[in-house]
C-alpha cells in the first residue's frame, strides 16, 4: 500500500490535502501521473503546504473579482426583445445564451454556466435570473423580455 497526499478531491478516496493509503499501482499508474496526488513523503508535504497557500490565495483573488462582478451586475437591467404572440407567449424562448448575449452588448463578460435559468423563459415579462459567479457569490439580475 502506498500513502499519497491527495492534490485534489478524488471522488471515493477523498479531499484535497489529506494523506491516504491506496494500492501501489493505483498511486504510480493513474493517481501521480494524472497529478491528482503526491507521495507521502516530508518534502511532498512542505510542497503541498506550499501549493495549498498559493490555491487558497488564487481562489480569494477570484472570489473578490467575482464580488465585484456581482455588484455591477445587481445594478443592471437587461431587454431582451423576442417575437411573441397576443397572449404574450414567445415564439421560441429566451435561454442562458441569450443573457449571456445581452450582458455582453453591456460589457459584462460571463460563461453561460453561471446563468441560473431551471427552464427557459418562454412569455414576455419581467424576470429576476440568478447569476452565480462563484460558490459563494451570486447575484440576481432584472431581465426584461419586451415585445419585438
Amino acid at each position: 500500500m502506498a500513502e499519497i497526499i491527495l492534490r485534489r478531491d478524488v471522488r471515493n478516496l477523498g479531499k484535497a490535502g489529506q494523506v491516504v493509503k491506496v494500492k501501489d499501482g493505483y498511486a504510480r499508474n493513474y493517481l501521480i501521473p494524472k497529478g491528482y496526488a503526491y507521495l507521502a513523503t516530508k518534502e511532498n508535504l512542505k510542497l503541498w503546504e506550499q501549493e495549498r497557500r498559493r490555491i487558497e490565495k488564487q481562489l480569494e483573488k477570484e472570489k473578490k473579482q467575482a464580488e465585484e462582478l456581482a455588484k455591477k451586475i445587481e445594478k443592471l437591467s437587461i431587454n431582451i426583445v423576442a417575437e411573441a404572440n397576443e397572449e404574450e407567449t414567445l415564439y421560441g424562448s429566451v435561454t442562458e445564451v441569450h443573457i449571456v448575449q445581452a450582458l455582453a452588448e453591456e460589457g459584462v463578460k460571463i460563461d453561460k454556466d453561471a446563468v441560473v435559468l431551471p427552464v427557459p423563459i418562454k412569455k414576455l415579462g419581467i424576470y429576476e435570473v440568478e447569476i452565480t459567479l462563484h460558490p459563494e457569490v451570486k447575484t440576481k439580475l432584472k431581465v426584461w423580455v419586451v415585445r419585438k
